[in-house]
């Protein structure tokens, strides 16, 4: 037995000798790119800018680049002489292998690592959802079916049901992997498409560990969550003062009714102005009865005159404030508009009590909250 003992001991040795920690890499295929051609590795810091990490050449198609050791997971990009496109990967300190395409760089596959194939697994789910919508809008593309009520509600029913399965499809990734930073990325998208409520964003990123909540994306959705609370249904609507076209300053408080609409839109943005005809409606036959709406426009600097002509031309004839200032605008920032256009409702005391309602929803909301007495 010992004689047994000794000779397990000695193997056990040899084994712990022999085996070498797995380095972090990435070795990669890439075919017709010349010798010589620089690939670039960056990882991703605050706001999405690349932080340089190191540079390697390709040589015969093939290249390898070390990877930085890290205690968690970061998410990397890598660009490459003259070609346009990125690569974008997780470094999870382990080797990954990749093929990549030349003239498809965001269609390359790395792998190696449960984190990779679980960013492969999104951005596949995501081409999903682009080929399905893609084949809604063909199926529909006859300008002439859309004048027929019963097609655009069977339109609307089928995307609602895409978007339904991508918003259980995300939410089920997220839950399923609170360690890692894919799902944070997850929430991130979702929270820039205003894919659900503040308060199940909120509830999504609590689930995810500590570790991941930490991360520079995570701090990102963080910093929005709580800028959203103050703009959250059930808050009360922040003041502000801004320029109106004729100069002169106009407060939110000032601008009040029984219901006031806060409606965030541009002269250059598009949808806006195809709902402005149903506002104006709806501002024509709800007015008496107590709605006011202040319009807060997001026109570009130095461009005062395309705003003012977009408001006589629609003929919005409620008050305007504008500072001016593109996206960089105080109140655009202090509401957390991302996309335009959006739309806070508030009740007498300046209660936030729905949002980003438009057609007919804003109109079953108005006769609600305005009924003919």
């Amino acid at each position: 037995m010992k004689k047994i003992s000794l000779i397990l001991m000695a193997i056990l040795a040899f084994s712990c000798e022999e085996k070498k920690e797995e380095k972090p890499s990435l070795t990669a295929n890439i075919a017709n790119v010349e010798d010589g051609t620089e690939v670039y590795l960056a990882s991703l810091g605050e706001n999405g800018r690349p932080v340089p990490e190191d540079t390697v050449e390709v040589k015969e198609g093939k290249f390898t680049i070390d990877l930085p050791e890290t205690k968690l997971q970061t998410l990397n990009v890598l660009t490459f002489e003259n070609l346009r496109s990125n690569v974008l990967f997780i470094n999870e300190n382990k080797a990954l292998t990749a093929t990549l395409h030349k003239d498809s760089l965001r269609s390359s596959k790395i792998e190696g690592g449960k984190h990779n194939q679980l960013f492969s697994d999104y951005v596949e789910h995501l081409q999903k959802q682009s080929k399905k919508i893609q084949a809604l809008r063909e199926q529909y593309q006859d300008p002439t079916m859309l004048q027929d009520p019963a097609i655009r509600n069977e339109i609307q029913a089928k995307q609602e049901k895409i978007n339904a399965e991508d918003e259980k499809f995300r939410k089920e990734l997220i839950k399923e992997n609170p360690n890692s930073i894919v799902s944070i990325l997850i929430l991130s998208d979702m929270m820039k498409m205003k894919m659900v409520p503040t308060n199940e964003m909120q509830d999504l990123y609590t689930s995810l560990s500590t570790e991941i909540q930490n991360t520079i994306p995570g701090e990102s959705v963080k910093e929005f969550l709580e800028k959203a609370g103050k703009t959250a249904i059930g808050s009360k609507a922040p003041n502000f003062s801004a320029p109106t076209p004729e100069g002169d300053m106009l407060s939110l408080k000032d601008a009040m009714g029984k219901i006031t609409i806060i409606d965030f839109w541009a002269s250059w943005c598009k949808p806006c102005r195809i709902e402005n005809p149903n506002v104006v409606r709806l501002y024509n036959k709800y007015h008496d009865r107590g709605l006011n709406i202040i319009g807060v426009s997001l026109d570009k600097p130095n461009q005062k005159d395309k705003w003012l002509k977009a408001i006589e031309d629609d003929k919005l004839t409620w008050q305007h404030v504008s500072n001016l200032q593109f996206w960089r605008g105080p109140i655009v920032q202090q509401y957390n508009v991302s996309s335009i256009p959006a739309t806070f409702i508030l009740d007498e005391n300046g209660v936030i009590i729905a949002k980003d309602l438009r057609g007919n929803g804003l109109e079953e909301k108005l006769a609600e909250l305005l009924p003919e007495e």
